[in-house]
């Protein structure tokens, strides 16, 4: 008998036992494209989607499905932040867990769905380096990386590292699933081309669950609708991306304007007195991220020196960080994000410092970020290519769904701390008034001989104009004078002050 693809691959599924008779059937819940990928065996593979492919919806499903086909198993959801993974998927976890009674147990507090075979589901963000130890020590049958393409370089470490050994127990999968980023570039593209893993990619157009087709409407209208009201074509960059699957260079999409050619550099000047800004983005459950910039009057150029990320820190571990910086610059200035209850923690940071305390400018942040970006384009605003800034302006993005003619609207996918802790530094930072003192000609020399010239031109001319306005003001006083009997008192009083002056000489 003849298999299709997909029924070749449930069928090698199934002898390799990752497959067992549930009440919920994968194949009643995914379509093709979503289905094949869950059934392919492979220990490493990768999908590259589209936005609304469907592709948290097959983490989903195949993460509960091996929950509940094992027991005692430990399966795991990751993605950028925990706020991330509540937002994106968690309701489809709970609303699977009802749909079928799978008598699952969700936990709000730690985002896990426990079942009755003893197997649970973890839902976990991994926002930077020391989040990735907590994955430590687990056997886990089953990962998901999603939103891949917007990890930090840590992904790495967090695969090679914590979750390949963790899965050696239960020979688990390593699933890795994104869609093209702006730049392709990064260890999820790099992925992508790997021939030792498997490749699954489908996108927007595939998906035949999306609510408009039950209206009528076709996948080719949405994209039609959606290119006219941006106003672009079918290879605009982000259409390409967003819609297609393609990994195209695409720096329009990006926030800030960072480029390693014109923005790095190896250390500050010599001999220039700088001046040193703090800047703090204040957060518990992102980060805290500080950030020092130096500039001077004598430079057009502002550096960005230091930085720090700390996530769950107190007051006191953030006045200890502060600390330190101060003791390596002469800080002049803190500014901090006092949304929220930032307002209060830089009142407590004031009480201990004796440095002036400034509250970020946030009403206006897409124009100030228009600015800096001009600054990064023309060089006058350097940051190190390894800084987690210049790594992060490569994955912050302007959201198109939401931005209209008038208003840009940052995505959600991706938000870095230190990228506002620099914006709101470099917004105090006064190197562009730095004005060139102007260069002198050789005494003697043509150049210093036309300059001479122009200077004893320029001083004729003044004086001319200065007789000339002198003698406009003698006559308005000769002609004020003759008609004295025609003025009221107080311009009598004002004209008899004005010619008690004594008049210079013609």
């Amino acid at each position: 008998m003849k298999l299709t693809r997909h029924q070749a691959i449930q069928e090698l599924a199934k002898r390799k036992g990752l497959l067992r008779p549930t009440q919920f059937r994968l194949e009643d819940y995914l379509f093709d494209k979503q289905l094949q990928f869950v059934l392919d065996p492979a220990p490493f593979k990768e999908a590259t989607t589209t936005r609304r492919a469907g592709k948290s919806v097959s983490c989903v499903a195949d993460l509960v499905y091996t929950a509940i086909s094992f027991d005692n198993v430990v399966c795991l959801y990751i993605t950028l932040s925990r706020k991330n993974a509540k937002r994106l998927v968690w309701p489809e976890f709970k609303r699977i867990n009802t749909l079928f009674n799978l008598q699952g147990q969700p936990n709000e507090s730690d985002l896990s769905i426990h079942f009755p075979n003893g197997s649970v589901v973890y839902l976990l963000g991994a926002s930077d380096r020391a989040s990735i130890e907590d994955f430590r020590g687990l056997a886990i049958k089953k990962v998901y990386l999603d939103e891949s393409q917007s990890f930090p370089a840590y992904i790495e470490q967090l695969i090679d590292d914590v979750l390949g050994p963790a899965l050696m127990d239960f020979a688990g999968q390593l699933i890795l699933i994104g869609t093209p980023g702006p730049i392709p570039s990064g260890y999820f593209y790099n992925l992508t081309k790997n021939p030792n893993w498997s490749h699954h990619t489908w996108s927007f157009f595939d998906n035949p669950k999306l609510p408009f087709l039950q209206k009528g409407l076709s996948h080719l209208d949405m994209l039609n609708r959606e290119l006219t009201r941006r106003g672009v074509d079918r290879n605009d960059p982000s259409i390409l991306r967003e819609w297609f699957g393609k990994w195209v260079v695409d720096e329009n999409s990006l926030v800030y304007k960072y480029k390693k050619e014109i923005n790095d550099y190896g250390s500050l000047p010599d001999g220039v007195n700088w001046t040193y800004i703090l800047g703090v983005d204040l957060g518990f459950n992102d980060a805290d991220a500080l950030a020092v910039l130096a500039y001077s009057d004598r430079s057009p150029t502002t550096y960005l020196v230091d930085e720090v990320v700390a996530k769950r820190q107190d007051i006191s571990a953030l006045c200890q960080q502060i600390d330190r910086l101060k003791g390596i610059y002469n800080i002049s200035k803190i500014v901090v994000d006092t949304g929220g209850l930032g307002k209060k923690i830089a009142e407590e940071i004031g009480k201990r410092y004796s440095i002036p305390m400034q509250a970020a400018e946030k009403t206006r942040k897409v124009e100030y970020i228009e600015l800096m970006n001009d600054a990064l384009r023309t060089g006058r605003l350097l940051i190190k290519a390894k800084s987690l800034f210049a790594h992060d302006a490569d994955k912050v993005e302007w959201d198109h769904d939401h931005s209209t003619p008038d208003k840009k609207v940052i995505s959600k996918r991706f938000h870095s701390d230190i990228c506002e802790a620099v914006l709101y530094a470099w917004r105090e930072s006064y190197s562009y008034s730095y004005q060139p003192e102007p260069v002198r000609p050789v005494f003697g020399s043509k150049p210093w001989g036309d300059a001479e010239t122009e200077k004893m031109f320029q001083h004729t001319l003044n004086r001319l104009q200065d007789a000339k306005e002198e003698e406009d003001e003698e006559e308005f006083v000769a002609i004020d004078v003759d008609n004295l009997q025609d003025l009221d008192r107080p311009t009598l009083r004002y004209q008899s002050q004005f010619n008690n002056k004594k008049m210079p000489p013609k």
